[in-house]
């Protein structure tokens, strides 16, 4: 009966997908040489979207590895178009609970013994139920001397690794038939993609895995007292069970409840980016399923009168993005060229994440950057909601050849860390529409210009970081400055006004090159006289060679 019914979701996969190539042969190609290449392009995206809805559907009924899927597919904004990944941004992993009396039997014969020795009480009706596992609360036993007592026991389904390996292998028939199409071969590796959703499947249904990750990101926030993860009963945890300290409280997206509880909710969100910017450009170990049902706020009790403090709890820990130190040194990089509204230095970034495609325009895309710098930098998330749809239209015919090309490609080490930020963007909207992120951006750039700062000189730092974020920012702002106008077609025919603006340029670098060598004196200086001697020689030396550098050229004009 069970190899059945594999059989069954293994044909039912196979047809459904064929229809969507059938469709697409029909429309896009036929049709298309048929003449009908307008009427075509006219209803593409009405006719996507349609297409998005019916895996939606497909995905809600038959749970297990789909709804994965179409979660996995929302985050690939790189391969797919938009009408697809926003139909599917917010499928929720929500499916009809599975019979308790089954989750108990798997449960015992994965623990080695009854429920009802090991815990004082397992509640029957599931405090959450996905495809592949559901959660029940309980309270444990009094032999079990943990600190607490109540729990939250993770099981995964029974027979759930088979209908994984199932659905993997009809997805993998439909991948070999997409790659038979040479404009899908050539924009996106099929095979690749699913071997990298194969791979973090698996270890969603690792429960020791996912065991090793919670403990991981308890240690990365074991000094915040803003940050609250549960603790695992490793002796009642096992690779299809895992029992965690309940943590339940506020969910982040309740937001009536937060208001109620006394909370600023424009905090929360403020909060909610710096802990995921530390997960990222610290610890390099990001929570990267943050939906609602993974994230809440809770409230701490305190003396009456006083402000309501609380936490940012995190649970479910199955899908974690890992970031390498090398990846990790670019996004510094990207963060800095944003802070500092350098387009030029964006572009550079991009190509350390090896995002660009062969061929990109780099100018062009430069270009685009700048214009994003000058008209969106520092706008609230209302703000940029309420851009005019003129404007924004005529932004995509201005760089209506870099938006048809997009020659961008997410690494795969970034699929998830991408997903996972545009997630947030979304919840931190929903808490404070008036959120600026631009503000928290700023102070972490300043920190990667300044991270080789002791906690003995940091406010002199800060001074320097502050500058120095200023001073780097100044030469690309001048450059775009002269670029729009040289680009508006404002021509410089007076010779006398030509040779100013170049005066003007000439003692703008010379102003940057004499601040970068203060700059570094100083920095030197306070180094030194803190103890850190190798350092603060080594930005003297650099200073003083930046100094006979700075000397010839003026001597040359």
């Amino acid at each position: 009966m069970a190899s059945t019914h594999l059989r069954g979701r293994y044909v039912h996969i196979l047809t459904f997908f064929a229809g969507v190539i059938a469709r697409f042969i029909w429309w896009d190609i036929v049709l298309r040489r048929l003449g009908f290449r307008g009427w075509v392009r006219r209803n593409r995206t009405e006719r996507l979207r349609r297409e998005a809805t019916r895996f939606r559907e497909l995905a809600i009924g038959m749970g297990g590895v789909m709804i994965k899927v179409g979660q996995f597919l929302s985050s690939r904004l790189d391969v797919l178009p938009r009408e697809v990944t926003d139909e599917l941004a917010n499928l929720q992993d929500e499916v009809p609970a599975e019979d308790f009396q089954a989750i108990r039997e798997l449960a015992e014969v994965e623990l080695g013994a009854p429920l009802a020795e090991l815990f004082d009480r397992v509640e029957p009706v599931p405090l959450a139920a996905a495809s592949l596992g559901q959660v029940h609360r309980a309270r444990l036993g009094s032999d079990h001397d943990v600190g607490y007592r109540d729990v939250v026991i993770k099981v995964q389904r029974p027979g759930i690794a088979a209908i994984v390996e199932t659905d993997l292998s009809a997805l993998s028939r439909v991948g070999s038939w997409l790659m038979r199409y040479r404009p899908i071969r050539a924009h996106a590796d099929v095979p690749a993609l699913l071997r990298e959703f194969s791979a973090t499947l698996h270890e969603e249904i690792d429960y020791e895995h996912e065991a090793t990750n919670a403990e991981t990101f308890y240690r990365n926030f074991a000094d915040d007292p803003t940050v609250q993860v549960p603790r695992v009963v490793r002796s009642l945890s096992t690779r299809r069970v895992l029992t965690l300290e309940d943590v339940s409280a506020i969910k982040i997206t309740d937001y009536a409840a937060i208001t109620d509880a006394g909370i600023d909710r424009a905090a929360v969100a403020e909060r909610l980016v710096a802990v995921y910017l530390k997960q990222i450009f610290e610890d390099g170990f990001v929570h990267a399923d943050p939906h609602p049902g993974n994230l809440f706020v809770t409230p701490l009790p305190g003396p009456a009168g006083e402000p309501v403090t609380w936490r940012l709890t995190f649970v479910d820990f199955g899908m974690m993005a890992r970031v390498p130190d090398t990846v990790r040194d670019s996004l510094r990089e990207l963060l800095i060229a944003v802070g500092t509204r350098d387009a030029g230095r964006v572009v550079k970034a991009y190509q350390m994440l090896d995002m660009l495609l062969p061929g990109a325009d780099l100018a062009a895309i430069e270009r685009a950057e700048a214009h994003v710098f000058d008209r969106y930098w520092g706008l609230s998330m209302s703000e940029l909601r309420n851009i005019d749809v003129q404007e924004v239209r005529e932004f995509a015919q201005q760089y209506r050849d870099l938006l048809l090309d997009m020659p961008f490609q997410v690494p795969q080490n970034l699929i998830y860390v991408v997903r996972t930020v545009a997630i947030l963007s979304g919840m931190c909207t929903g808490l404070d529409p008036d959120v600026n992120l631009w503000q928290q951006i700023g102070p972490y750039a300043r920190r990667a210009v300044q991270d080789e700062a002791s906690s003995g000189v940091g406010h002199w730092l800060d001074e320097i970081g502050d500058a120095v974020l200023a001073l780097l920012a100044l030469p690309a702002q001048t450059s775009r400055a002269l670029a729009r106008a040289e680009s508006s077609g404002l021509l410089v025919r007076d010779e006398h006004v030509g040779h100013e603006l170049r005066s003007v340029s000439r003692a703008i670098d010379r102003l940057g090159d004499t601040v970068v060598v203060a700059g570094l004196l100083v920095a030197g200086s306070v180094l030194v006289s803190a103890g850190r001697i190798g350092v603060g020689a080594a930005l003297l030396v650099v200073a003083g060679l930046a100094l006979v550098r700075v000397l010839i050229a003026g001597a040359r004009r």
